[in-house]
């Protein structure tokens, strides 16, 4: 080991670092352009020999300089950078990791990445040059993964910058004091309300009810037959959706049974242990390794692996692509993150199994795609509740008199400091006090916003005689799995928690749940209640005691009790149909409350340009019909059912050049059709798919059904799904042996002479040809080309996905 002390002219060591090195990594409080100038050049470098380069930095108090964001967007495609938002907490790293096959090299101290910090500025940093075991730098890089890839970071490229922009005018316009301070001073240490995220190393755990008799029980039972089923049918992928409590984790070490080699992936530390050794139960003759920042034992049968670790490129490629055949994905929900991705587009498994309790994401990405939609078992807490598998609850909707309308929202949740504000008041923790004596049981959860909440209500309920702990990041008093256990056995009453609860932490004895924060996430939410509804002898039935104010998603989070089918009215649910062992009782406050929120709901156009700017922000770009409907909140029907065509609402809403403003104008009708055409079945959007394959120019000229017949029976027989759901005569006659005769005659007696019947003269069928009456000039062609495709793309995707479920 070698170190070194950098008083000066950082830049020199770490430009030669970053010109060496495999992997890159760097970690700033804030960025300004001339710091991003000085290392573009040799960054792009890096990227194009393949180095895993990633990059964070912060918008505490907006010092990072909007045009260094846009810079650090635009240096290389396969470059990462994520902004930290810190929603006022102080953020101050200063990290330069870099590592070599044979060396890891840390330099931690006081630079930020600015041209002053890099070259003449007064800065300190130390250097550890580590050969071998390279213990710091490991732990500096799973330290730096856990951030970079925390909830509250965000991608940046070209939108994001933008919104990030506008943010930080306004924020300078209103402390213009502060901006003078920076221009001169870079940074200034201010300190702002001190709350912490909670470190993921360090959260509750609490070991599984073990199984009297190891075999499938419950819902596993259904699960499994249905995986099964699902591989004899020739998928590749699928995720099972099964409520918190019914045991997702043993249904895979029993479906893990009939493959080799098997990768569990996780993205809690603590949950590859409780795996393991799940898994070890239902297979005691395996070998289990766990791999992570602390062990890698890469050659067990069974492989526990965080994916903090995995996804660094330097762990990824020590394993073969085909090395496992079975891949496993704890929480499913959260593999549409880019670190997942990159694992799975990696890896080349037999099987890839998700499972989950909530596949929506809190970001609202949808990772029914990575799995191919095809979910092969679903249950939900309502029907588990149903067919009494997990608790019943009675939940008691409270008024909260808090006005959130006057907080500012910061994007993906209200200001923190005007939050603790309102919430830190005498009259408001008596108010909460006297719901929940009035309604309680024996063991309390209680769900706070932030650590200076967790800690202000643990206290005043301490002083009311009760026995509480608030348990968050920086409680160092209390160990957190004695508290845990001392909650289970009813040496506590309550527990305060901030965000420690949601995922992997099961206490069976907990009765009691009590939210005191605005529900900014219903994903979470779905999660929290989780936590309440696991059977347990002693506990008849689980109390939610709810706060309710004016706050955002006020008017929709009942809907998550609701039992009736969903529909696109669902959101205004007021009073929910719960399962007949189940209760909800709502304050007459609520009640109105909740009817005047939906009353003044944004208006739906305004939601729908809502849902594609964030979707935008997401990708950096305009996105596709078919990412629209996977990344977005809102299904892409209700843009076609308010617009009638995603084009239509793009020209209203402003985000078409003024070239594609022509074009839109001019084929309006020929969008319109490839929009509203029938689809009883798939046959029509692929025989437009085989015309698009024929290029630009030439995709709306006349065809053949024997010309199309050939790519039409190879679209239908490459997925078995495609072939199982769709693909016979209109007789019910199979034809996957491909007959070019037979598949052409289908062709020309289903889609060619239904839509030509069907398109008020924009699809023709005539002497055997099938063609498009459109004729789009040499502006108009690529344009109109690359529209038809999503929209063809799009119904493709949805109706397959419609007929599977």
């Amino acid at each position: 080991m070698q170190v070194s002390l950098y008083t000066e002219k950082l830049l020199i060591p770490v430009l030669d670092r970053i010109q060496q090195s495999s992997t890159i990594y760097i970690l700033t409080a804030f960025a300004m352009k001339s710091g991003v100038s000085l290392l573009k050049s040799a960054l792009a470098e890096a990227a194009e020999r393949g180095a895993d380069i990633k990059l964070l930095t912060g918008d505490y108090l907006y010092v990072t300089q909007p045009d260094a964001l846009n810079e650090l967007a635009s240096i290389h495609e396969n470059i990462e950078v994520r902004l930290w938002r810190s929603s006022g907490i102080s953020f101050h790293p200063k990290a330069y990791l870099f590592e070599s096959e044979a060396q890891g090299h840390s330099i931690i101290g006081s630079s930020n990445l600015s041209k002053s910090a890099l070259t003449n500025g007064v800065e300190w940093s130390v250097g550890i040059l580590e050969h071998e075991e390279k213990l710091l730098f490991e732990e500096a890089s799973r330290k730096f993964i856990n951030l970079f890839q925390a909830e509250n970071t965000i991608a940046v490229n070209l939108e994001t910058a933008k919104r990030y922009e506008e943010e930080y005018i306004d924020f300078h316009q209103q402390h213009p004091d502060l901006a003078r301070t920076w221009t001169k001073q870079e940074e200034q240490e201010l300190m702002l309300p001190d709350e912490e995220k909670p470190d993921p190393d360090s959260m509750v755990m609490e070991t599984e009810e073990s199984y009297s008799v190891l075999a499938p029980r419950f819902a596993q039972i259904e699960a499994l037959e249905q995986l099964h089923s699902t591989v004899e049918e020739g998928y590749k992928k699928a995720m099972v959706v099964m409520a918190t409590g019914l045991g997702k984790t043993y249904l895979a070490g029993f479906f893990a049974q009939n493959f080799g080699k098997v990768l569990f992936i996780a993205h809690l530390e603590e949950i590859l242990h409780q795996s393991a050794e799940s898994f070890l139960k239902v297979m005691p003759n395996k070998t289990a390794g766990i791999y992570n920042g602390r062990q890698k034992n890469q050659d067990a049968e069974l492989l526990f692996a965080s994916i903090q670790t995995l996804s660094m490129k330097r762990h990824l490629e020590v394993f073969d692509p085909e090395e496992f055949d079975l891949i496993v994905v704890d929480e499913f929900h959260h593999a549409a993150a880019a670190s997942y991705k990159k694992v799975l587009d990696y890896f080349k498994p037999s099987f890839l199994l998700g499972i989950t309790a909530t596949p929506d994401r809190a970001d609202n990405r949808d990772v029914y795609a990575l799995c191919e939609g095809n979910v092969a078992y679903k249950i939900d807490f309502l029907e588990a509740i149903q067919r009494t598998w997990l608790s019943p609850f009675h939940y008691y909707g409270v008024y909260d008199e808090t006005d959130y309308s006057k907080l500012t929202w910061r994007g993906t949740q209200y200001d923190q400091e005007e939050l603790i504000a309102a919430q830190l008041r005498t009259e408001q923790a008596a108010h909460i006090f006297q719901s929940w004596e009035t309604y309680r049981k024996t063991r309390t959860l209680v769900f706070c916003s932030s650590i200076r909440q967790a800690d202000f209500l643990s206290s005043y309920f301490a002083d009311k005689g009760y026995r509480t702990v608030s348990l968050h990041s920086r409680q160092k008093q209390v160990n957190r799995k004695d508290a845990a256990r001392a909650l289970a056995d009813g040496e506590l009453d309550a527990i305060f928690v901030v965000d420690l609860f949601n995922e992997g932490v099961d206490i069976p004895t907990v009765d009691t749940l009590l939210f005191v924060r605005p529900t900014e996430s219903l994903t979470i939410f779905t999660q929290q209640i989780g936590r309440g509804l696991r059977l347990h002898p002693d506990k008849d039935h689980c109390v939610i005691i709810d706060l309710i104010g004016n706050y955002r998603n006020a008017d929709i989070k009942l809907s998550l009790f609701d039992t009736t089918t969903p529909t696109a009215k669902k959101e205004k649910v007021i009073q929910p149909v719960v399962p007949l062992s189940c209760n909800v009782d709502l304050d007459i406050q609520v009640i109105n409350l909740l009817k005047e929120l939906t009353k003044k709901r944004q208006p739906r156009r305004e939601k729908l340009f809502s849902n594609y700017l964030m979707v935008k922000e997401v990708l950096g770009r305009r996105p596709s019909y078919l990412e629209l409907h996977l990344y977005g909140e809102m299904s892409a029907n209700e843009y076609k059912a308010e617009f009638k065509t995603l084009f239509s609402f793009l020209h209203w809403a402003n985000e078409l050049t003024a070239n594609e403003q022509e074009v839109f104008l001019s084929h309006e009708n020929w969008l319109r059709e490839v929009e509203r055409t029938g689809m009883n079945k798939s046959y029509k959007m692929i025989v437009l798919l085989a015309m698009l394959e024929r290029g630009i120019d030439n995709w709306y000229k006349p065809i053949t059904a024997l010309e199309a017949a050939p790519f039409f029976h190879t679209y239908l027989t490459s997925k078995e799904y495609r072939k199982r759901i769709d693909f016979s005569d209109g007789q019910g006659k199979k034809l996957w042996d491909y007959d070019q005769e037979k598949v052409a005659g289908l062709i020309e007696r289903m889609p060619m002479s239904k839509w030509s019947g069907s398109s008020d003269g924009l699809v023709r069928f005539s002497d055997g040809e099938f063609s498009f009456q459109i004729e789009p000039d040499n502006s108009a062609k690529k344009t109109l080309y690359l529209w038809t495709k999503e929209i063809c793309e799009y119904r493709l995707h949805q109706y397959f996905k419609r007929r599977e479920n």
